[in-house]
C-alpha cells in the first residue's frame, strides 16, 4: 500500500525514495534564504485555520522578478482543482495560503537534465530524484526540512492540519508525492498533478499504474489479497457475495468513465491485480476520481475538520428556559442534517429547509417551546453529512461524516441572563462571486433565550431558505448575475450570484469534408491527423477550465498538449508516444467529441459537440 512514499507523477511510477532524505544538496537552512525575507498571502480563507484543512502552496527558484509568474502557476492550480469532485463540494472546508519565497537564483537544479546548473534556492529543489545520476529525471524533490520551516510561518497550521504542495519555477514535466507534494509549476500538465498527490498524501490512494518504470511491463501480481481499497484479487461476484471493497458501486457509470466494474492492471503491476475503473485521477492525469477514490477522499477531507465547530457548552447541566445551538460546516455543494432528540424522541430536524420542528431552527433547539416535564432529561444534536458521494455506512457514522453533542437539562437550574448583541459570526466569503448551484451559509451569535432568525432576499424579493444556509440550487436562477442578501436584526450581508455559465469554442485544423447544418451537429472528415483547440470564456475575470469527452467516455482535462500548453490537443489513429505514454489515440471511424467549461464560481457551461470521422 502506498504511504510515506514518494512516487514520480503522472502516468508513471518510479524509483521510492523518502523526500526528506533527498534534498538538492546536504544545505544547512542558515544557508538558505532569511525565512523571514518569505511573504504569506491568503488565498482563500474559509475560516480558523485550526477549523480548517488548510493547503499551503510554497514556491522554490522563483525570484522577486518571477513571483508575478508564481501567482499565475498556483491560479492555475487551484482553478483545475475546484473543478475536480470532491474538493469542488468541500472548498468551503479548506482554507488555501500562498507563501510567495524569493530566491536568488531563477529555476531549480538539474533542469531539465544532471548537467543542467545546480541552483540555490530557499528548497533545495531539484530533478533527476535531487541530483543523482541514478535518479529518475521527472521525480521532483526538495528539502523537507526547509519546506517545514516555510509552511510555519502560515499561523494557525500544523503538520496535522495542512498539506504542503511546493511548485518548482520550471516548464519541465516532474513532481512527486509523499508527506509533501511537488509539482513544476508551468508545465501544461502540472496544475492536474496536485490533486492526483493529494489522493497519494490526503487519501492514502494508490497507484493505479500498470507498470512501475515507463515503457516497462510490470508483471504479474502474486502476493496477497492488496490493501488498497481500489485493487483486489476478487472477481466482481465475490466482491458482492462478501461485500467487500467497491461492491457498492459496481454497475455503475464510473464518473472517470466507462463503467464501475474490475479492470486488469494497477499497484504498478500489469497482470493478477485489479481496479474498479478503465482510467481515474489515479491512473491518468486528467479524467476525475472515480466514485471509489472520491468516497475515500470525501471521508478524508471531512476529517480533517470538526463537523460541529461550536456549540452550547456541554459541561455542566442546562435549564429548560434557553437556547441550545450548534454551528456547523457547510459544504459548498449541499446542507448537512441536524437532528435534536430529548430523551430518545425527535424534537427537531433541519436539513435543506431549514426549519425545525416546534418553531425551533435546524441548528437551534428553544427548550423554553418543548414545556419539559420537571427533572432531568437528555438531550442530543446529530449532525450527519448526507452527500451521495458516500455509500459505506460505518464512513457514514464516522466522526468524520457524523457528530453528537449531548446535553444534560436540569428543569431546576435558571440561565442567567446573556446582553448578546444579534449579529453575523461568520459567513461564505462576500468577495468573491458564488456560482448558480452552491449553497450559501451565515452563522449569527446566540442569544441564551431567543433564535436569530436569519431572512434570505434573492434580488430584492424575500424567499425562503434554511435557518442558516440556502441551497441556490433549488431557485434554478436564470441566466445573469444576481443578489443575495442574508438580514439578521440590523445587520445584512450581500452575495453576488454569477448565474452564467462560461462558453467554450472549439477549432479543428482543415477537415477534408464538413457539414454544418443549422439545428444539427457539426460533422467532419479527416483522412490523416487532426488537431482540437478549445478556448473557454467567461463574463468574469478567472480561469476558465475546458473539458472534453470522446463517445461519451470520461470528461478530460484540456490542458494543451503534455510538451505546450498553447498547442492544440492532437487525434491520430495509433496516437503520439510521449515519455512513453500514448496521448490522443484516436481509431478509425465515426465519433462523438463533447467539450464543456468551468467557470472560476464553479458554473458549467452548457456542453457542445461534434462528430469527426477518421478515415
Amino acid at each position: 500500500m502506498w504511504t510515506g512514499r514518494t512516487t514520480a507523477i503522472g502516468a508513471a511510477a518510479v524509483t521510492v525514495l523518502a523526500l526528506s532524505a533527498a534534498p538538492a544538496r546536504a544545505a544547512d537552512l542558515a544557508d538558505l534564504a532569511d525565512p523571514a525575507d518569505a511573504k504569506v498571502v491568503p488565498v482563500q480563507v474559509t475560516g480558523d485555520p485550526a477549523k480548517r484543512f488548510n493547503l499551503v502552496i510554497l514556491g522554490d527558484g522563483y525570484t522577486p522578478a518571477d513571483m508575478p509568474r508564481f501567482r499565475a502557476h498556483f491560479a492555475e492550480h487551484l482553478n483545475d482543482l475546484w473543478t475536480i469532485e470532491p474538493f469542488k463540494s468541500y472548498r468551503s472546508y479548506i482554507n488555501v495560503y500562498a507563501v510567495e519565497i524569493p530566491s536568488g537564483e531563477s529555476g531549480v537544479s538539474c533542469d531539465p537534465s544532471l548537467s543542467s546548473p545546480r541552483r540555490t534556492t530557499p528548497l533545495s529543489m531539484a530533478f533527476w530524484s535531487g541530483c543523482r545520476s541514478d535518479g529518475v529525471q521527472r521525480l521532483l524533490v526538495m528539502n523537507s526540512a526547509a519546506a517545514k520551516t516555510y509552511a510555519d510561518l502560515v499561523p494557525g497550521t500544523t503538520t496535522a492540519n495542512r498539506q504542503i504542495l511546493a511548485l518548482a519555477n520550471s516548464d519541465t514535466y516532474g513532481g512527486a508525492g509523499g508527506a509533501y507534494a511537488t509539482a513544476s509549476g508551468g508545465n501544461a500538465m502540472s496544475a492536474l498533478i496536485a490533486p492526483h498527490e493529494l489522493g497519494h498524501s490526503l487519501g492514502g490512494l494508490d497507484d493505479e499504474y500498470d507498470y512501475y518504470q515507463r515503457g516497462v511491463p510490470g508483471g504479474t501480481y502474486s502476493g496477497p489479497e492488496p490493501d488498497s481499497i481500489h485493487h483486489t484479487l476478487m472477481t466482481e461476484q465475490e466482491m458482492t457475495a462478501q461485500k467487500k471493497k467497491w461492491w457498492r458501486w459496481l454497475g455503475e457509470r464510473s464518473e472517470s468513465g466507462g463503467t464501475i466494474g474490475r479492470y486488469e492492471g494497477g499497484i504498478y503491476f500489469s497482470k493478477g491485480v485489479w481496479r474498479p475503473s478503465q482510467h481515474s485521477m489515479m491512473k491518468t492525469l486528467g479524467y476525475y476520481f472515480d466514485q471509489v477514490s472520491r468516497e475515500r477522499m470525501t471521508q478524508q477531507i471531512s476529517a480533517k475538520v470538526n463537523l460541529i465547530q461550536a456549540h452550547t457548552p456541554t459541561t455542566a447541566p442546562v435549564g429548560d428556559d434557553r437556547v441550545l445551538w450548534v454551528e456547523t460546516m457547510h459544504p459548498s455543494g449541499h446542507p448537512l442534517s441536524v437532528t435534536w432528540t430529548v430523551d430518545g424522541k425527535t424534537a427537531g430536524t433541519g436539513g435543506p429547509e431549514g426549519a425545525a420542528e416546534g418553531g425551533s431552527g435546524g441548528a437551534n433547539l428553544d427548550l423554553s417551546r418543548l414545556h419539559l416535564r420537571k427533572g432531568v432529561h437528555t438531550v442530543q444534536a446529530r449532525v450527519t453529512d448526507p452527500t451521495g458521494f458516500v455509500r459505506d455506512p460505518v464512513v457514514r457514522s464516522s466522526a468524520a461524516l457524523t457528530q453528537v453533542r449531548t446535553w444534560t437539562v436540569d428543569t431546576s437550574v435558571t440561565t442567567p441572563p446573556e446582553d448578546v448583541p444579534i449579529d453575523f459570526s461568520s459567513s461564505t466569503p462576500i468577495d468573491k462571486p458564488v456560482g448558480s448551484d452552491s449553497v450559501v451559509y451565515a452563522e449569527t451569535t446566540h442569544p441564551v433565550r431567543s433564535i436569530p432568525t436569519v431572512r434570505w432576499e434573492l434580488d430584492g424579493r424575500r424567499v425562503r431558505g434554511g435557518d442558516r444556509d440556502i441551497d441556490l440550487a433549488r431557485f434554478r436562477l436564470s441566466k445573469g448575475t444576481h443578489q443575495l442578501v442574508a438580514r439578521v436584526g440590523s445587520k445584512s450581508r450581500t452575495w453576488t450570484i454569477d448565474a452564467q455559465g462560461p462558453t467554450v469554442k472549439y477549432e479543428l485544423s482543415k477537415a477534408t469534408q464538413s457539414r454544418i447544418r443549422p439545428g444539427h451537429t457539426p460533422e467532419y472528415v479527416f483522412d490523416g491527423p487532426f488537431t482540437m483547440r478549445l478556448t473557454g470564456t467567461d463574463d468574469r475575470p478567472g480561469i476558465v477550465v475546458s473539458e472534453f469527452r470522446v463517445d461519451g467516455d470520461g470528461w478530460f482535462n484540456y490542458f494543451g498538449w503534455p510538451t505546450d500548453s498553447s498547442a492544440p490537443w492532437l487525434f491520430t489513429e495509433n496516437g503520439t508516444v510521449i515519455d512513453n505514454l500514448t496521448y490522443g489515440k484516436l481509431g478509425k471511424g465515426r465519433h462523438t467529441v463533447e467539450y464543456r467549461a468551468i467557470d472560476p464560481a464553479g458554473n458549467y457551461g452548457k456542453p457542445g459537440k461534434f462528430i469527426v470521422t477518421l478515415r
